[in-house]
Protein backbone atom coordinates (compact mmCIF):
# COMPACT_ATOMS: atom_id res chain seq x y z
CA UNK A 1 0.00 0.00 0.00
CA UNK A 2 1.39 3.09 -0.69
CA UNK A 3 1.80 5.99 1.87
CA UNK A 4 -0.92 7.75 0.71
CA UNK A 5 -3.32 4.61 1.46
CA UNK A 6 -2.31 3.95 4.69
CA UNK A 7 -2.53 7.57 5.92
CA UNK A 8 -6.46 7.93 4.91
CA UNK A 9 -7.16 4.54 6.11
CA UNK A 10 -5.26 5.18 9.17
CA UNK A 11 -7.74 8.42 9.61
CA UNK A 12 -10.64 6.56 8.55
CA UNK A 13 -10.23 4.01 11.64
CA UNK A 14 -9.41 7.31 13.71
CA UNK A 15 -12.39 8.53 13.07
CA UNK A 16 -14.71 5.58 13.36
CA UNK A 17 -12.84 5.43 16.66
CA UNK A 18 -13.77 8.71 17.49
CA UNK A 19 -17.40 8.41 16.22
CA UNK A 20 -17.97 5.09 18.24
CA UNK A 21 -16.59 6.73 21.62
CA UNK A 22 -18.96 9.56 21.24
CA UNK A 23 -22.31 6.73 21.40
CA UNK A 24 -20.67 5.27 24.45
CA UNK A 25 -19.41 8.38 26.23
CA UNK A 26 -21.93 10.86 26.94
CA UNK A 27 -19.46 13.98 27.47
CA UNK A 28 -17.54 13.47 24.28
CA UNK A 29 -19.39 15.51 21.68
CA UNK A 30 -18.96 16.79 18.03
CA UNK A 31 -21.02 19.19 16.76
CA UNK A 32 -21.11 17.75 13.12
CA UNK A 33 -19.04 15.56 11.01
CA UNK A 34 -16.92 18.10 9.66
CA UNK A 35 -15.88 18.71 13.46
CA UNK A 36 -15.67 14.80 13.61
CA UNK A 37 -12.81 14.42 10.67
CA UNK A 38 -10.71 17.68 11.84
CA UNK A 39 -10.95 16.05 15.14
CA UNK A 40 -9.36 12.66 13.97
CA UNK A 41 -6.67 14.46 11.94
CA UNK A 42 -5.64 16.91 14.77
CA UNK A 43 -5.23 13.75 16.96
CA UNK A 44 -3.08 12.22 14.64
CA UNK A 45 -0.58 15.22 14.11
CA UNK A 46 -0.93 15.06 18.11
CA UNK A 47 -0.54 11.53 18.69
CA UNK A 48 2.75 11.79 15.99
CA UNK A 49 4.31 15.20 17.32
CA UNK A 50 2.99 16.36 20.74
CA UNK A 51 2.40 12.97 22.13
CA UNK A 52 6.34 11.65 21.61
CA UNK A 53 7.68 15.13 23.74
CA UNK A 54 5.12 14.72 26.40
CA UNK A 55 6.72 11.26 26.99
CA UNK A 56 10.20 12.33 26.86
CA UNK A 57 9.52 15.13 29.55
CA UNK A 58 7.62 12.86 31.67
CA UNK A 59 10.02 10.06 31.09
CA UNK A 60 10.45 9.84 34.73
CA UNK A 61 7.26 10.11 35.69
CA UNK A 62 6.20 7.43 34.05
CA UNK A 63 9.03 5.29 35.03
CA UNK A 64 8.11 5.34 38.39
CA UNK A 65 4.43 4.44 37.58
CA UNK A 66 5.43 1.58 35.52
CA UNK A 67 3.97 3.56 32.62
CA UNK A 68 0.86 4.09 34.09
CA UNK A 69 0.88 8.04 33.71
CA UNK A 70 1.22 7.27 29.67
CA UNK A 71 -2.75 6.74 30.41
CA UNK A 72 -2.85 10.53 32.26
CA UNK A 73 -0.97 11.58 28.61
CA UNK A 74 -3.29 10.01 26.44
CA UNK A 75 -5.84 12.06 28.45
CA UNK A 76 -4.08 15.03 28.06
CA UNK A 77 -3.90 14.49 24.40
CA UNK A 78 -7.47 14.35 23.81
CA UNK A 79 -8.38 16.99 26.11
CA UNK A 80 -5.86 19.34 24.09
CA UNK A 81 -7.45 18.38 20.16
CA UNK A 82 -10.87 19.41 21.61
CA UNK A 83 -9.50 22.50 22.70
CA UNK A 84 -8.14 23.44 19.17
CA UNK A 85 -11.30 21.82 17.33
CA UNK A 86 -14.21 24.10 17.14
CA UNK A 87 -17.40 21.86 17.73
CA UNK A 88 -15.89 19.06 19.63
CA UNK A 89 -16.19 18.98 23.24
CA UNK A 90 -15.27 17.03 25.96
CA UNK A 91 -16.78 17.24 29.43
CA UNK A 92 -13.88 16.40 32.27
CA UNK A 93 -10.77 15.03 32.35
CA UNK A 94 -12.05 11.57 33.52
CA UNK A 95 -14.27 11.50 30.21
CA UNK A 96 -10.83 11.71 28.43
CA UNK A 97 -9.14 9.76 30.34
CA UNK A 98 -11.74 6.24 29.52
CA UNK A 99 -12.57 7.86 26.16
CA UNK A 100 -8.96 7.76 25.56
CA UNK A 101 -8.53 4.01 26.72
CA UNK A 102 -11.71 3.01 24.83
CA UNK A 103 -10.59 4.59 21.37
CA UNK A 104 -6.85 3.35 21.56
CA UNK A 105 -8.14 -0.46 22.49
CA UNK A 106 -10.88 -0.21 19.46
CA UNK A 107 -8.52 1.32 16.91
CA UNK A 108 -6.21 -1.59 17.61
CA UNK A 109 -9.16 -4.03 17.30
CA UNK A 110 -9.99 -2.51 14.26
CA UNK A 111 -7.07 -2.26 12.97
CA UNK A 112 -6.07 -5.67 13.56
CA UNK A 113 -9.26 -6.30 11.52
CA UNK A 114 -8.13 -4.42 8.46
CA UNK A 115 -4.25 -5.17 8.13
Amino acid sequence: MSNLTLFLVQWGLTSLSLWVASYIFSGLRFADGGSLLIAALVLGFANAIVKPLLVLFTLPLTVVTMGLFLLVINALVLMLVSALVSGFTISSFWTAFFASIFISLFSLFVSGLVF
